[in-house]
C-alpha cells in the first residue's frame, strides 16, 4: 500500500519539480494514516519525519517496520538509504518547537533553490532551516525588492532576506529571538557571497518589543512569518498570534512608508484575521496563490499581502 502510494505521488511531483528546476520539495505528507510520514527531498538527500501516533508499536516491531519503509523510499526515489535522515516528531500547529535543539551533530550542507544556496540541517532541529512551503512567496519578495528597505521579522534562517538581497534590496534588517538562527542566516548570506555589513543587519531581539524602537515610515517591504505561539524565557511576554496579530501588524505598519507592502503568514489552522482593526489600505488573502505544487491540498497556513 505504501509502495504504491509513494510511487504514484513521487512520479507526479518529481516530474513537476524537474520541469521547474526545483531540487528541494515535499513528496509525501501523511497520505496514508498507516504510514504517518512527511518526506522531503533536499537535492540528493531525504528528510523523513515520522509523526508520533497515539498507539505505537513495540520497539522491535517498529524498527523492522521502519526499515522496510526506508527500503521502499530508497527504491522509489533512487536515493541511497544512507542519505535518508529519519526522525520522530509530534505533529504541531505552527512552529513553536523550531528553536528546540534535538541533537548535536552539527551536520550542515548546502542545497539549491531558484538560483540561490541555503544551509540546511536534517539532524539537529525539528525543522530543516528552509521552509519549502514559502518558495513562491520568497520569489515574490525578490521580484519586489529592488531599491527597497526591507524588514524581515521572525526571520528564522533568513531565506526571505537572501531572496531580497538577490532582488537588489537597498537594505535589509533581519530580526529573530534566536542567536542560533541569526548566525545561520548570516551563514546563508555568506554562502551566496552577500557580505555588505553596511546594508545587511541582523538583530537579536523580541519582535514585540523591537517594533517599538523602529522609526515611523521607513520600510518599503516587510515579511512577518510569525510563529503561532511562543513563550520563550527570553521574551518579556508570550506570543499568541491570534490574540496579538492586530497589535503586531499595526505596530509594523507604523514603521512602513505609504504604499509599502507587507507579507504576513502564520500556521494556525483556526486563525481568523481581524481585518477591520488592521490599519492597512488593502488586505489580500494570497494563501492559495502562494501554495506550491508539492503542498496542494496539504498546506495549513495563511498568507496575506497588505499595503499601507
Amino acid at each position: 500500500m505504501f509502495r504504491n502510494r509513494l510511487a504514484k505521488v513521487f512520479r507526479h511531483i518529481s516530474k513537476i519539480a524537474k520541469r521547474q528546476n526545483i531540487s528541494c520539495y515535499r513528496t509525501y505528507d501523511y497520505d496514508l494514516p498507516e504510514f504517518p510520514f512527511c518526506i522531503e527531498i533536499y537535492d540528493d538527500k531525504i528528510y523523513l519525519a515520522e509523526y508520533k501516533k497515539r498507539f505505537e508499536m513495540a520497539d522491535k516491531e517498529h524498527g523492522e517496520w521502519l526499515d522496510e519503509c526506508l527500503k521502499i523510499i530508497s527504491e522509489i526515489t533512487q536515493i541511497s538509504s544512507e542519505k535518508i535522515y529519519a526522525r520522530q516528531r509530534q505533529r504541531k500547529e505552527g512552529r513553536e518547537g523550531q528553536y528546540e535543539k534535538l541533537d548535536s551533530k552539527e551536520e550542515f550542507f548546502a542545497v539549491h533553490e531558484q538560483g540561490l544556496k541555503f544551509n540546511v540541517n536534517l539532524t539537529d532541529y525539528l525543522d530543516s532551516g528552509l521552509f519549502l512551503d514559502h518558495r513562491i512567496t520568497r520569489n515574490m519578495v525578490r521580484e519586489e525588492a529592488k531599491g527597497k528597505n526591507m524588514l524581515n521579522l521572525f526571520c528564522y534562517t533568513g531565506s526571505f532576506s537572501v531572496y531580497a538581497v538577490d532582488g537588489g534590496a537597498a537594505s535589509i534588517t533581519s530580526v529573530d529571538l534566536s542567536k542560533t538562527y541569526l548566525n545561520w542566516a548570516e551563514g546563508n548570506f555568506a554562502l551566496n557571497g552577500f557580505d555588505d555589513k553596511n546594508k545587511y543587519h541582523f538583530v537579536h531581539a523580541d519582535v514585540k518589543q523591537y517594533l517599538d524602537e523602529l522609526p515611523d515610515n521607513f520600510f518599503d517591504i516587510v515579511v512577518m512569518d510569525s510563529p503561532t505561539f511562543s513563550n520563550s524565557k527570553r521574551m518579556k511576554d508570550f506570543l499568541d498570534i491570534q490574540r496579538d496579530h492586530v497589535e503586531l501588524l499595526n505596530k509594523t505598519l507604523r514603521c512602513m512608508k505609504s504604499e509599502a507592502v507587507m507579507y504576513f503568514s502564520n500556521n494556525l489552522r483556526s486563525f481568523q484575521l481581524d481585518a477591520d482593526n488592521i490599519k492597512a489600505s488593502s488586505i489580500k488573502d494570497i494563501t492559495k496563490a502562494t501554495t506550491p505544487f508539492d503542498f496542494q491540498g496539504k498546506l495549513f497556513r495563511w498568507c496575506y499581502k497588505m499595503v499601507k
